[in-house]
């Protein structure tokens, strides 16, 4: 009994370290993107469509967004003309075999405002994971780059929101800077 008792002081001291080190290394939740006020009602194009656009449609809506099927008065426009992958060989072994691969992958986008004024102007962005190829086990080589794509299709969406985010920031700083010169 007096060991439990010993115990569980130990696991309290233990779950605070741990909670003040995640905090001392900056870690913190993912928190959803604030996306310029303007972006409010937002149709999204995507040329080709694909899994990206659904992955970017359900971001912008759990950053608040509500994002609308057809274009119209009142709604912005983000437009993603290029959002393609691409395969670039890294190095050859002996036998001029393919030993390693690197997966590209590039979106270029643009946000108009319902008013037809560019919100964010156009953007491009490239993102890229190198993976060994295996000879032996191609079944895996093509696993493993449908998990490289996937990935890199989380992290575009991010890298988007991101700079949407700072777009909205830099939108309401512009007027307190013009303020402030008067």
């Amino acid at each position: 009994m007096s060991f439990m008792k010993a115990r569980r002081p130990f696991q309290a001291s233990l779950l605070l370290v741990t909670a003040l080190a995640l905090g001392a290394c900056g870690f913190h939740l993912r928190e959803n993107a604030t996306l310029p006020p303007e972006m409010q009602r937002v149709h999204l194009t995507v040329n080709g469509g694909s899994e990206f656009e659904r992955h970017l449609a359900r971001a912008l809506q759990t950053s608040g967004v509500t994002v609308e099927d057809d274009s119209g008065t009142g709604i912005a426009e983000l437009r993603v003309p290029v959002a393609a992958f691409s395969t670039e060989t890294l190095s050859a072994g002996g036998y001029v075999r393919i030993t390693e691969y690197a997966v590209r992958y590039q979106v270029q986008f643009d946000v108009v405002d319902p008013a037809g004024q560019v919100l964010v102007p156009h953007q491009r962005i490239d993102m890229s994971r190198e993976y060994s190829y295996d000879a032996s086990n191609t079944v895996g080589n093509a696993s493993q780059v449908e998990e490289i794509q996937r990935s890199l299709n989380d992290d575009m969406v991010q890298a988007i929101l991101f700079r949407l985010q700072a777009a909205g920031k830099h939108e309401l700083a512009a007027p307190a800077s013009a303020a402030s010169t008067h």
